[in-house]
């Protein structure tokens, strides 16, 4: 099985490229290269940046995948190229959204199939809400073949699972915490949360990849 994953090198997306090399799957990277110590072994890479349609084009002719991950996509804009780019060249196109678009304030802490979704608070939420608008109306009108997968906070080894932290990482909370000073949290510290350490969203989302359900 041949995956293309853009982006492959992040906090989540590194887990699940890992995973892929581990268990067999042809893997490609597709980014800007500025992580190549974070790219496994066993993986080819693709540089390119992705606003560079005309370029990606090029880096993808004459290839084609069973499944294309989408990591690094935010904005509607951005999913209409893919739709472009991927249409006719993979078996199934996941998309990474956001659990943060499920209807805030909550009207249960329950997420369901029947989970509004809907973000006044958050423009990234909203975004990622457009993208899979569009994303759907490409499967139902040009059988394009999108799954939408919707993390809530993941983090991995390199970071601590903060809600807020420095400009420059989380590493700035622990340096808080050495010293003795307050750690910022949101709200009154009582709120429902959902943290997903990568390893484990990796392997969730495997499963799913060249799944026919």
């Amino acid at each position: 099985m041949r995956a293309l994953l853009i982006g492959g090198t992040g906090t989540i997306s590194s887990a699940v490229s890992r995973l892929l090399v581990e268990t067999g799957w042809e893997t490609t990277l597709l980014n800007r290269g500025l992580r190549r110590d974070r790219v496994p072994e066993g993986a080819r890479l693709l540089v390119g940046d992705m606003a560079d349609e005309s370029a990606v084009r090029g880096l993808l002719e004459g290839r084609c995948f069973d499944v294309v991950v989408q990591f690094i996509a935010y904005l509607p804009d951005q999913v209409e190229r893919d739709a472009r780019l991927f249409s006719g060249r993979c078996g199934q196109y996941v998309f990474i959204s956001s659990a943060s678009a499920y209807q805030k304030p909550p009207a249960s802490p329950f997420i369901t199939e029947g989970t509004p979704l809907a973000n006044p608070f958050w423009a990234y939420s909203r975004n990622k809400i457009a993208c899979e608008d569009v994303l759907l109306r490409h499967f139902r009108e040009d059988g394009f073949p999108v799954t939408l997968v919707r993390p809530s906070h993941t983090y991995g080894d390199r970071g601590v699972p903060l809600g807020v932290h420095g400009r420059e990482g989380t590493w700035q909370e622990l340096v808080r915490i050495r010293e003795g000073r307050p750690v910022l949290v949101h709200g009154d510290g009582t709120s429902l949360w959902t943290l997903t350490h990568n390893t484990d969203f990796a392997r969730g989302l495997a499963g799913l990849l060249g799944n026919p359900r």
